[in-house]
Parts: C-alpha cells; sequence; structure tokens
C-alpha cells in the first residue's frame, strides 16, 4: 500500500525529470488509475490541457485481479485532436506494459508529434515487454514486485 506522501513525492520527482527534458503541451491520463496521478502532475508542472482515456486490462477491483487477453478501449475519440502537441501519457501502474502501449498507439493515432510516458510504479512481475520498463517507458517513479495498493483504491 501506498500513502499519499509517497505518491506527492513521486509526482514532484516525476515532474522534474519531465521539465528537464521539456514540459509537454497535453497530459492524458489513463482511466482509471492514471486520473489522479495525470492531475498530480498537471498541476506540478503547469499543464492545463488534461485528457483521459479508458484503457483497460483488469476485469474488477482488488489485489490480482483478472486481467483481459488484451487491453479494452472505450471512447479513444475523448483524446480529441493531438496534431503536433508533445503529449505525456500517465498511469499509475504498469503490469504487463499492453495497456500503455496500447494507449501510446491511439494517442499517436491522434496526431501527437512526440509521446512520452510517465508511470507512478512499474510491477516488475507482471512485465512483459521484450526490453525492460526502463527501455520501453520514459518516467518511472517506483519499481515493486507485486500488486500495488493506491491511497484512492480501497484495499
Amino acid at each position: 500500500m501506498l500513502g499519499w506522501d509517497s505518491i506527492t513525492a513521486t509526482a514532484d520527482r516525476i515532474a522534474s525529470e519531465v521539465r528537464a527534458d521539456k514540459v509537454p503541451d497535453v497530459l492524458v491520463g489513463v482511466l482509471r488509475g492514471g486520473a489522479i496521478p495525470a492531475v498530480l502532475l498537471a498541476h506540478a508542472l503547469g499543464v492545463r490541457m488534461v485528457r483521459a482515456v479508458e484503457v483497460l486490462r483488469t476485469t474488477a477491483d482488488g489485489v490480482d485481479a483478472v486481467k483481459s487477453a488484451a487491453p479494452q478501449v472505450a471512447n479513444a475519440a475523448s483524446l480529441g485532436d493531438l496534431t503536433g502537441a508533445d503529449v505525456l501519457v500517465v498511469d499509475d501502474v504498469a503490469g504487463s506494459g499492453d495497456t500503455v502501449a496500447r494507449t501510446v498507439e491511439l494517442v499517436r493515432t491522434a496526431g501527437a508529434a512526440r509521446v512520452r510516458t510517465a508511470i507512478f510504479v512499474v510491477n516488475v512481475d507482471n512485465w512483459q515487454r521484450p526490453q525492460n520498463p526502463g527501455q520501453a517507458l520514459t518516467y518511472i517513479g517506483a519499481v515493486a514486485d507485486g500488486w500495488v495498493v493506491f491511497p484512492w483504491e480501497r484495499p
């Protein structure tokens, strides 16, 4: 379980790294879990344009919830037109890496010129991408060896 102090410290650290690499035009929170981290980063970076898209892999709430075979996308049109934008995709946790990879595809399809990712916690027990998380993701807040419960979730 992570507490708010840990989450805000992670947001501040990621924001500092992002700022050093150029503040993005738009933040995209991956719903549901990435919404709160996206807003925290938006405030820390002074970015007013925040969008959200629902890309889900888990089929229920709770520790070790069952996952669908592939990320399910709802309302990709909520991204709007991102033509030429520098976009930061934000999510609370990356397990297999499939959800963030699918979201990056959606953002590129919406026209983004540059796409970076910020993940608050990577669950390395579930990581399935060919490259390690540090190569596949732009900014990583922390690494965990199992399920993570965030303060906005019910344990």
